[in-house]
């Protein structure tokens, strides 16, 4: 359980008493993103729930989101943006400068729209019930995909958020996040957690291949963006499962 609060402290908002006193442990905290996830999950989760009771769903959902990433700090969203900021890059080391500006431009903009505006509709068109099992799923399944990436895949810097975590973590704490991950949407989504899994990690792997490519590895925004894309996914493919009748609980 000593992990646990250095993966609340990283992952949310929330004051975690002593945590960001006590030395950075990533083989002990990262095992616990994907339980931290879940929990944000159901965070999100019962603030539609409560919305749906006086409000439409989509409006519900949007203030549902809007809280997550409150809860979050936006920490994913920030890495979503300045990951495709820096794709659309003309070279790599131009890349690699708009990863270490805190600015965001048109393409990050785009994909910030984008993301949230297929988040809130795809959560709007779940009944809250329903919602509940895949935005646990979604949250913990996207956290364990970058985990999975950041142990999987080569730094682009030296130095870094990516660096810093994956030095010192062996394969072990990497199999029991995603074994965590797969467990918690087992239990959110039930069989379609299979395909979830699938869906997720060939998110994970296109973001991962095409920061390879562009960047020449990973940085700590690149795995912003491959757990934002996790939880699209994930949410779309449970509005999609629960319209055509698969959702059934």
């Amino acid at each position: 359980m000593s992990g646990l609060p250095s993966a609340v402290a990283f992952l949310t908002r929330i004051p975690v008493g002593g945590s960001g006193r006590k030395p950075w442990d990533p083989a002990g905290a990262l095992p616990w993103f994907p339980v931290v996830g879940a929990l944000v999950g159901g965070a999100v989760a019962a603030v539609y729930a409560l919305g749906s009771v006086v409000l439409p769903a989509e409006v519900a959902a949007a203030i549902a989101v809007a809280a997550g990433m409150a809860l979050t700090g936006g920490l994913h969203e920030d890495g979503l943006a300045d990951t495709f900021d820096a794709l659309g890059a003309t070279s790599r080391a131009d890349a690699l400068r708009i990863l270490s500006d805190p600015a965001h431009g048109t393409y990050g903009l785009l994909a910030l729209v984008v993301g949230t505006t297929v988040r809130v509709f795809a959560l709007g068109s779940l009944r809250p019930v329903t919602a509940l099992g895949v935005l646990v799923a979604a949250h913990a399944l996207a956290r364990a995909a970058a985990v999975s990436v950041l142990l999987a895949m080569p730094a682009a810097k030296d130095h870094g958020l990516a660096v810093s975590h994956a030095s010192g973590v062996s394969r072990r704490p990497a199999i029991a996040t995603a074994s965590v991950g797969i467990a918690l949407a087992g239990v959110g989504m039930g069989p379609w957690a299979l395909p979830a899994v699938a869906l997720v990690a060939a998110g994970a792997a296109l973001v991962g291949f095409a920061a390879l490519r562009r960047f020449g590895g990973i940085t700590g925004d690149v795995l912003g963006a491959v757990e934002q894309v996790g939880e699209v996914a994930v949410v779309v493919m449970g509005s999609g499962a629960a319209r055509v009748g698969g959702l059934w609980w």
